[in-house]
């Protein structure tokens, strides 16, 4: 049985012709010069005054038809106006042009059929080119004329040029590509913009005491703890120790905020008078616009809160509600600028900058991106009986992220989008994601059943590229399926990463990866992984209010939220990975053990002259070992990496996993998953963690041996430890140290004849020595 052919998941140089040939060496010169050239014919249409009356009434209700072959746009039409305006642009690709003439008429919408008006007629070997930074072509009037091409009445105000997607109506046209998509919401839905995250905040709740409580029984020591509410992130104090009505904590409490600031921070002191019972004891609202903002470590200045709590009283036959004042809460609330809040993992930031401006160092580069085409991509979904896939891609770098146009009905789009980003540390990550588009047509988004599917995702790292040189290359995008890995197709994409300034770019080198807060004020690990999810929610959140919308499940893609959840594919990865990592001490200690046996006599008497030579000299040592490593840096410059890095599905182990690995990686958090299978997981994990166990406790043996040399737990061998000690202090104080290095060292290399297969006494004695195992259960 033949196999199936193995799929081709490696990085492919391309050679586009980027710029339309404009090339200065290894620069290319013109604006949009990292992508290929489309040209366009741009329509625009302003304006029309003097229309006839078409109904009894008086008026008309115009609208503009752009025809040019099949491809058809239509301007939106006002109700009873002779002179509309509409500044509307139709963009139709050249490539899918086929015929010589394009047709703009003005029509009267009417309910059973829409009446001509009049029209204009373009011949396209006629129309202009125009080439940014020229300026925009003014538009003129055009008499209308009949279908006999006898003048009409009224007149249309239009524009007609060749231009191409560097254009600036460019972004906002109607697109013939898009012919197919119809409505306001849906149009909106395929066109690119550019996207800024909010500016995120960390806000420190440092809860001191609070005074002058009053609980409701007051024949009780009270429990009191302190829960603090910022939209959906709810964190709580722990229960007071002092137990009185001037309870005590000095704990920090930290929240992700995002600017504008639209909810308050809400205290809330409370009694625990029972299992799952709290009384509330008086509640504070804070507005985070008034709250102090810290740049550095400095301590700010306490305040004192009324906490406010409302009471019912009866008075008159009437129940009134009361607010008392009698209690207040000590606290420090500010928001922490020193901090650079993290919303993507820290292997993938792609920005490392605090909060707060103020602290921003001068941008060290420019990032350009060309997003050009892709090849090969899978069907996404069915439409109108058949398979397609509307892609558009979106990049993240920094605060900004950009959202190509999406090229309806094609497996092969061409998007040829040039974006730029400022770059302020060279040791950052740009990520690219491809999607298909699930919201034209009006579908998805009645019951919010639709999500745009992910085709897959290219990430790359700053530092791995050169600078002023211009990388294009065909990017595999790879899916993990709970079937395997996918190649969903290619994205060609060309990257340069040009640097203002190499001594700034080098100093960053020496600079701390995160801000200095991180550092002077550490946050635990739990924080972080907590504070990381809430930022993620709060960029998502924000994103997908904006118009057009940046779904939550394409910016959670973006981020890697769900990384951090277990997975035996990976935990098998990062294994190897040590391994490799180890693998170039465990090839020293074989080539050592070959000089120790004579495997190669030549080599075994050399090390020895060389052994001899750096004992006799000893500042020689340090000199030697940096030169070596001088000349292997060298040695392996001429095969050093010339493509940037990509997805690697041996590396991820993504190529040889077993389907229920993968099962169980897909599966959701808590489980969805049958009992039985639940049970044969849990016992493969256990399984796991015995080794493991095994191992860890095979270490803890060692390091328990040698501290029992010297704890008299085993009074023979520690006495003979010692006095081992004394007859060693005396010999190394009489004998010159070159001496005793190099008898040491011919020792160790001593021929096999001098060698026996026992293990050595120092070896059998270490072995012997007590271990704290007897006394586990």
């Amino acid at each position: 049985m033949q196999k199936p052919p193995q799929e081709d998941f490696s990085l492919k140089e391309t050679n586009p012709h980027l710029g339309g040939g404009k090339v200065t060496g290894d620069k290319l010169t013109s604006t949009y010069d990292l992508v290929e050239q489309m040209q366009y014919l741009y329509v625009r249409v302003v304006k029309a005054k003097d229309l006839p009356s078409m109904d009894v009434t008086g008026g008309c209700d115009p609208y503009v038809e752009v025809r040019l072959g099949n491809y058809r746009g239509t301007t939106r039409h006002f109700e009873k106006k002779s002179n509309p305006e509409w500044n509307q642009v139709f963009a139709f690709s050249k490539d899918r042009i086929q015929a010589t003439v394009l047709e703009v008429t003005v029509k009267d919408k009417d309910v059973v059929k829409d009446d001509f008006i009049g029209r204009t007629l373009f011949d396209l070997n006629e129309v202009p080119k125009r080439v940014p930074p020229d300026s925009p072509l003014a538009p003129q009037w055009y008499r209308l004329e009949d279908r006999k091409s006898d003048k009409a009445k009224g007149e249309l105000m239009l524009a007609v040029w060749w231009g191409t997607q560097a254009d600036e109506a460019f972004p906002e046209a109607w697109h013939s590509d898009a012919a197919t998509v119809s409505g306001t919401d849906a149009l909106a839905n395929i066109r690119s913009k550019v996207y800024l995250s909010p500016k995120l905040w960390y806000l420190r709740v440092n809860v001191i005491e609070a005074q002058d409580l009053v609980p409701t029984d007051k024949g009780r020591f009270p429990e009191v703890y302190v829960k603090a509410i910022l939209g959906s992130q709810a964190l709580r104090t722990r229960v007071s120790q002092s137990r009185t009505i001037n309870p005590m904590w000095n704990e920090d409490l930290m929240f992700v905020a995002a600017e504008p600031f639209e909810e308050p921070l809400i205290l809330s002191v409370e009694d625990r008078v029972g299992p799952n019972k709290d009384e509330v004891l008086g509640r504070c609202a804070i507005p985070l616009q008034y709250i102090d903002r810290r740049l550095d470590h400095k301590p700010i200045n306490s305040r004192w809160f009324n906490l406010e709590k409302h009471m019912v009283v009866e008075g008159g036959g009437e129940k009134k509600k009361e607010t008392k004042f009698s209690s207040r809460i000590h606290m420090r609330v500010c928001l922490e600028g020193g901090y650079h809040v993290l919303d993507e993992s820290t292997h993938h930031s792609s920005d490392l900058r605090p909060t707060a401006k103020q602290l921003w160092k001068h941008s060290i580069g420019v990032l350009e991106l060309g997003i050009l085409t892709a090849q090969g991509l899978m069907p996404m979904k069915m439409k109108d009986g058949r398979q397609t896939t509307d892609a558009y891609c979106v990049a993240k770098y920094g605060q900004k992220w950009v959202r190509t146009r999406t090229i309806i009905d094609s497996f092969s789009p061409k998007w040829n989008e040039q974006y730029t980003w400022e770059v302020s540390d060279p040791c950052t990550v740009i990520t690219v994601g491809v999607f298909d588009n699930c919201h034209l047509h009006g579908g998805g988004d009645k019951g919010g059943g639709a999500r745009d599917s992910r085709i897959g995702k290219v990430r790359i790292r700053l530092s791995t590229l050169e600078t002023d040189r211009v990388y294009t290359h065909a990017y595999p995008l790879l899916v993990l399926h709970p079937s395997g890995v996918k190649k969903m197709g290619e994205i060609q994409l060309a990257v340069r990463f040009t640097c203002s300034s190499l001594l700034n770019m080098m100093h960053m080198y020496s600079q701390p990866l995160l801000p200095k807060m991180h550092y002077i004020h550490p946050l635990t690990v739990s924080q972080l992984d907590n504070l990381r999810h809430q930022a993620t929610q709060i960029v998502s959140v924000r994103l997908s209010r904006a118009e057009p919308p940046l779904r939550k499940e394409v910016v959670e893609y973006m981020l890697d939220v769900g990384s951090h959840m277990w997975s035996m594919r990976r935990s098998k990865a990062n294994f190897f990975r040590i391994m490799n990592v180890l693998g170039g001490v465990i090839a020293v200690g074989k080539w050592f053990d070959q000089i120790c046996n004579w495997k190669n006599p030549i080599t075994t008497v050399l090390i020895h002259i060389l052994f001899f030579i750096l004992v006799m000299y000893p500042e020689l040592i340090l000199p030697t070992i940096f030169l070596y490593l001088f000349l292997i840096g060298v040695w392996y410059y001429r095969w050093r990496p010339r493509h940037p890095p990509h997805m690697d599905t041996r590396l991820s182990h993504a190529d040889s996993a077993h389907p229920d690995e993968l099962d169980e990686e897909f599966d959701t958090f808590p489980t969805s998953k049958p009992a039985d299978i639940v049970r044969m997981r849990y016992d493969r994990l256990r399984s796991i963690a015995g080794r493991i166990q095994t191992v860890v406790g095979d270490l803890a043996t060692q390091g328990e041996r040698l501290q029992s040399l010297l704890s008299w737990r085993d009074p023979r061998a520690t006495a003979l430890f010692v006095i081992f000690c004394l007859i060693a202090a005396i010999v190394l104080y009489v004998t010159p140290f070159q001496v005793v290095a190099l008898l040491t060292g011919f020792y160790v290399l001593r021929h096999p004849r001098f060698r026996h297969k026992l293990p050595s006494v120092p070896l059998n004695f270490f072995r012997r020595l007590p271990a704290r195992t007897d006394s586990m259960l």
